[in-house]
């Protein structure tokens, strides 16, 4: 009699197209989640810049007798010598140039674009955009996020 055993070692067809499916639909998650992770990081970090510009901005009150920037000039000042003093980098993370600090009588006028930071005096956040603040010393800053809509901070 003549047996011949098959011994071969190794893997079939349906296991390697098994395995590069599975490894192409891990790729696949991976590739739709990382922008989302991107804007969410870039919207934390203008987070962070308008929360710095506030805090900037309450340095600037104390070393001017409560005094707040009253027009683009003097917004201009605040951002060169509080903002971007010594060469810091206040910077939009999408855009990698500064931030366009734009000084706004009106309130309904929001930031539309990445890269933009508006400021308002006499002017409080609220849930449905902004409001008239109770003072000329009220200040909001709001800038673009990607993820939607604004973020608002005030004094």
């Amino acid at each position: 009699m003549n047996q011949t055993t098959n011994n071969q070692k190794g893997f079939t067809i349906i296991e390697v197209v098994l395995v590069l499916a599975i490894a192409g639909l891990i790729f696949l998650v991976v590739f739709l989640a990382l922008p989302a992770l991107q804007r969410s990081q870039r919207d934390t970090q203008r987070r962070s810049d308008a929360s710095r510009a506030m805090s900037q901005l309450n340095s600037y009150q104390a070393n001017n007798q409560g005094v707040v920037p009253t027009n683009q000039a003097t917004l201009d000042a605040f951002k060169n010598g509080y903002l971007t003093n010594g060469g810091q980098q206040f910077n939009d993370p999408f855009t990698g140039s500064g931030y366009t600090f734009t000084y706004q009588t009106n309130l309904a006028t929001l930031p539309t674009n990445n890269g933009e930071m508006f400021y308002y005096q006499n002017a409080v956040c609220s849930g449905a955009g902004l409001a008239t603040g109770s003072g000329s010393r009220n200040v909001s800053i709001v800038v673009k996020v990607e993820q939607g809509g604004t973020f608002c901070m005030n004094n």
